[in-house]
């Protein structure tokens, strides 16, 4: 099997995973991707190609006529790739509907088209005002969008109807959560074209720097009242909540801190704000971890992971180390992995007294606490890793050419591991 991937930029996390398609599902895998950091990366993503083992090609970037970016030069690079499937995601996915000649050449190459997307960027068909204007988009572009301009308004009805063009153009449709079949399903996608992943970064890799963090030193003092967080330091991560949640119960906790694992355009802010609340001294800054045993070490040493807004993948990244979670609902990544009362807590989106109750909860029963830390590995160890992920993406390239029996699947002895043949 022969995929590309087409994607405005690569995540370091992500060529791990791609990595892992390639070494062991037998995926013959490229990428396509700007040659300059493209505009529809968000801010604070940490790229790194230095360790792939895939075939990369970095393409100029330009502007559409209809004001999206794309890629000069795709058409020569899967002539020479001639894969399969062709992954594709936002905004890029918009060019073939909105390029009638360019889409006509793609059909005619017998080149797959898999759109894969975060569900909760889109609309359910029928509801784009409610979605818009309710305060459902809350996301990097739009947070909070509810002053929008009628020019925004009918500019939305538009992509919303280019949207169904292209998503019933693709043969297949790859999501991370359940909500997708509702939503995409409105659109009049058919079920068995969706396929829902979860998300996850190479949870081998992490697990393994587990085992090798858990014997060494710690990076910090034994602290059982310190939390952390992990992530982009962008607004919508609301690192502030966190901030007055340790303001909130320094009385309480005399010994309460946070480690703060990011870079990002908030940085300063952040840090000024744990000044002025009179908890400067217990929030700690580390900058961006991106290597797996470093940023480990951060997490091994903490009590609770918090996630106080929008993201994901971090959650992950916590539970392969043993961590209770604190989230609210976020990108869809934390409905499979968080359990409430199970392994972490909920609180109300952007209430720092839920949020602050919560972690009080937690750190108020330390038996509790470690009973959840244990329960979060286990979810990782027996149901949201890397191969239950990767599994799933196989099926959808195997359904996309139409030979769903092509790529069979076996487990490897003792560690549930799946290996594709064609």
């Amino acid at each position: 099997m022969r995929v590309c991937f087409l994607m405005a930029g690569l995540p370091h996390y992500f060529t791990l995973v791609l990595n892992k398609l390639v070494t062991e599902y037998g995926v013959e895998v490229a990428l396509i991707k700007p040659g300059q950091r493209s505009a529809s990366l968000g801010s604070g993503v940490h790229e790194d190609t230095s360790s792939r083992k895939f075939r990369l090609y970095e393409l100029e970037e330009y502007k559409t006529w209809y004001g999206k970016p794309f890629l000069r030069g795709i058409r020569e690079v899967l002539e020479t790739e001639r894969p399969d499937v062709l992954i594709v995601n936002w905004p890029y996915i918009l060019h073939f509907a909105m390029s009638p000649s360019f889409w006509t050449w793609f059909r005619d190459s017998g080149i797959k088209l898999i759109n894969r997307d975060i569900p909760f960027n889109i609309p359910t068909w029928g509801k784009v005002h409610e979605y818009y204007y309710g305060g459902q988009n809350l996301n990097e572009d739009f947070s909070l969008n509810q002053n929008m301009t009628l020019r925004g308004y009918l500019w939305f009805l538009g992509v919303t109807a280019v949207r169904k063009i292209y998503l019933q153009r693709a043969a297949a449709h790859i999501y991370y959560t359940d909500e997708a079949r509702q939503i995409i399903g409105s659109y009049g996608i058919p079920q068995e074209k969706i396929f829902i992943t979860s998300n996850s970064p190479d949870t081998d890799e992490l697990l393994a720097a587990y085992e090798q963090v858990r014997t060494e030193e710690p990076i910090l003092p034994p602290n059982p009242y310190r939390l952390i967080h992990v992530g982009r330091l962008v607004k919508w991560k609301r690192v502030d909540l966190i901030i007055d949640a340790v303001r909130n119960l320094q009385d309480k906790y005399p010994q309460i801190e946070l480690v703060v694992v990011g870079y990002g355009p908030e940085e300063e802010a952040w840090k000024q704000y744990a000044q002025q609340q009179g908890v400067a001294d217990r929030v700690r800054f580390v900058g961006g971890v991106y290597d797996s045993v470093s940023l480990g070490r951060h997490l091994h040493a903490s009590a609770i992971y918090v996630l106080a807004g929008m993201g994901g993948l971090s959650i992950n990244d916590a539970m392969c180390f043993g961590k209770p979670v604190v989230c609210s609902v976020a990108d869809g990544t934390e409905k499979r992995l968080v359990r409430e009362d199970y392994n972490g807590f909920y609180f109300e989106n952007g209430n720092a007294a839920s949020l602050t109750k919560k972690v009080d909860t937690l750190l108020g029963d330390q038996s509790r606490l470690k009973t959840f830390g244990e329960r979060s590995l286990k979810i990782i160890q027996e149901d949201v890793n890397i191969h239950n992920v990767l599994r799933e993406y196989v099926r959808a390239f195997a359904f996309a050419v139409g030979r769903p029996n092509a790529v069979k699947t076996a487990e490897a002895p003792g560690n549930g591991r799946f290996l594709t043949h064609e």
